[in-house]
C-alpha cells in the first residue's frame, strides 16, 4: 500500500470544509444540526488519533485512520438536507450515501487502489449493528478503530444533551423517537444477554439510551474503554433512565461484563493488519 502523505490528508480536509459549507443554510435549527455533525467529525478525528497513538500506530497509519474518521459521516449532511433527520430508518443509510459521495467527488484520487478500498469499506461498516463474524479483510482493524472513536464522541454528544437544563429537545438527535415511559422487552432481553441492541427494536427515547449503553459490548480496544470509564458515560446515561428493577438488572450485567471485557490484543491486531498490507502489496 502506498503511504498516505500529509498533503493528501490536508487536501481532503480542505475539501471537507468546503463541502460542509454548502449545507450551512436554512433556519437556525438546521444550521445547528449541520454544525453538530461537522464538530462531531472533527472530534472523532481526534479520538481515533488518540487511540491509535496509544496503540502504537505509525504516522502513515495514523493519517489513514484520520482520513477514515474525517469522511465517515460525510453522508450525514446530504441526508439531513434532504430528509431533516439523522435516522437512517426514516431516510437513507448514511454510510452508503457517504461512499457514493466520496466516489462521485473522486476524493480519494491520491490513494492507491488498496488504500481507497480500505477507506470505503471501513466507512461502509461503521454503522452496522456489529461487524460480520467472518470479517477478515484488511479494513477490519481500521473499522474497529473507527467504531470505537465514533462511539466515544457520540457518547459525549448524547450525555451532554441529556444533562441539559433548558429542557429543549432536538428531534434529530433523538432520531424522532417519542419520550414515553418504560422500555421495550426486546431491548431489555438484548442487554440482559449481552447483545448489542438493534435499531429496529427501538420504540422510545429510553430504548435509544439503552442502545447507547449496549455499545459497551462492541468496544474493541483498552484505551477506548479507559476513556469511557474516566468520562463516566455509562453512569451519566443511567442517571436519565427510569429507576426500575429492569434498569438495575441491566447495569448489574454490565458491571459483570466489565470485570472481563472482550478486548483486542493490540499487538496481535496491529501485527495482523500489517501482515495483510504487506501480503497485498508485496
Amino acid at each position: 500500500m502506498k503511504p498516505v502523505a500529509k498533503k493528501d490528508l490536508d487536501e481532503i480536509k480542505n475539501w471537507f470544509t468546503r463541502y460542509v459549507r454548502l449545507f450551512k443554510n436554512g433556519d437556525q435549527a438546521d444550521l445547528l444540526n449541520i454544525v453538530l455533525k461537522e464538530e462531531h467529525t472533527f472530534r472523532v478525528c481526534n479520538e481515533i488519533s488518540n487511540i491509535g497513538k496509544k496503540l502504537g500506530l505509525k504516522d502513515q497509519e495514523l493519517r489513514l485512520a484520520e482520513m477514515i474518521a474525517l469522511l465517515h459521516d460525510v453522508g450525514r449532511f446530504e441526508q439531513y438536507a434532504e430528509y431533516k433527520t439523522f435516522s437512517d430508518r426514516q431516510s437513507v443509510n448514511h454510510a452508503r450515501l457517504g461512499m457514493q459521495i466520496i466516489k462521485k467527488h473522486n476524493i480519494l484520487k491520491a490513494l492507491d487502489d488498496s488504500a481507497e478500498k480500505l477507506v470505503l469499506e471501513s466507512i461502509g461498516k461503521h454503522n452496522l449493528p456489529s461487524l460480520p463474524k467472518d470479517e477478515k479483510g484488511p479494513c477490519l482493524f481500521f473499522a474497529k478503530l473507527l467504531r470505537d472513536a465514533d462511539k466515544l464522541d457520540i457518547w459525549r454528544v448524547v450525555t451532554d444533551y441529556y444533562s441539559r437544563k433548558d429542557g429543549g429537545r432536538n428531534k434529530a438527535v433523538e432520531l424522532d423517537l417519542p419520550d414515553t415511559t418504560g422500555i421495550s422487552e426486546t431491548v431489555y432481553q438484548d442487554l440482559i444477554h449481552g447483545r448489542i441492541v438493534h435499531a429496529d427494536h427501538l420504540r422510545n427515547l429510553n430504548d435509544f439510551k439503552l442502545l447507547q449503553i449496549g455499545w459497551i459490548f462492541d468496544i474493541y480496544f483498552a484505551p477506548t474503554l479507559q476513556s469511557i470509564q474516566s468520562r463516566h458515560y455509562l453512569e451519566r446515561i443511567r442517571d436519565v433512565l427510569p429507576k426500575t428493577d429492569e434498569i438495575r438488572n441491566i447495569f448489574d450485567g454490565i458491571r459483570r461484563y466489565l470485570k472481563n471485557p472482550l478486548l483486542e490484543d493490540p499487538k496481535n491486531s496491529i501485527a495482523r493488519m500489517r501482515r495483510i498490507f504487506n501480503s497485498e502489496n508485496g
